[in-house]
């Protein structure tokens, strides 16, 4: 299992101040070294963190894989297109929101979605969708030549009984299964952390987990190349 980090908060941190410092592209070559296998970024169209300016530097700068997580409009998929990260990662996206609340509704706008990942494929970026773990839902994907989904586990995460922890990992399990079947790469993430990581590492087929406020939140203690090390200790299952 892949481990990819999502530095939006680095730059929610920079923008507190209206300064330069932290800056996330530091970040991001910081997590390199300590092993992360990619660097996932959200370009909001309210610019609330994540900049133009740090999306152009770390396509120049980074050595792993650029993730950039993107609503399908017209001014992103532009920027999608020239600067061709190794994946595209479509959600949904509201300005009132603190942070992504739940996964694409592909099926009832399959014809929007279809063209942005037809536009993005001209230019050779691999497209993921960002979806709940339904069934119905990843045919969708797979209908209109996705190239990987991320399941959102937000409903895992957020479980509030053991129960119903392990109630969702099911579905997510059959998701994968299905996803698996369409041949489909499989990613996962939103709310993962050091605490249900333990119980999520055990779906062996997730090609690679995104997750970032736990590991920026704990970096602020120990740093990040301590707070990596410590994600790939649960995620390799070394504790």
């Amino acid at each position: 299992m892949r481990l990819s980090l999502n530095i939006d908060h680095i730059a929610t941190l920079r923008n507190a101040r209206g300064e330069f410092q932290p800056d996330p592209v530091t970040a991001a070559l910081i997590a390199e070294q300590a092993g992360v296998d990619g660097i996932v970024v959200h370009l909001r169209e309210d610019r609330r963190h994540i900049n133009d300016r740090d999306v152009r530097l770390l396509r120049e700068l980074i050595t792993t894989k650029l993730d950039l997580e993107m609503a399908a409009t017209d001014e992103i998929i532009k920027i999608a297109c020239e600067i061709q990260p190794e994946l595209v990662t479509l959600v949904p996206e509201k300005r009132e929101e603190l942070t992504t609340e739940g996964g694409l509704n592909v099926i009832d706008n399959i014809t929007h979605i279809k063209s942005a990942i037809a536009e993005l494929h001209k230019f050779d970026v691999p497209v993921s969708l960002f979806i709940e773990p339904d069934i119905l839902q990843i045919d969708a994907a797979a209908e209109i030549d996705s190239d990987v989904i991320e399941i959102h586990t937000g409903k895992f995460a957020n479980s509030l009984s053991e129960e119903e922890q392990y109630d969702e990992l099911d579905k997510i399990r059959t998701a994968i299964k299905h996803a698996k079947k369409l041949h489909l790469g499989v990613n996962a993430g939103h709310g993962l952390n050091y605490q249900n990581m333990k119980i999520f590492r055990e779906l062996t087929d997730v090609d690679e987990v995104s997750i970032g406020h736990s590991i920026i939140a704990r970096a602020a203690f120990v740093g990040i190349k301590e707070a990596v090390k410590e994600m790939f200790a649960i995620i390799n299952k070394q504790c």
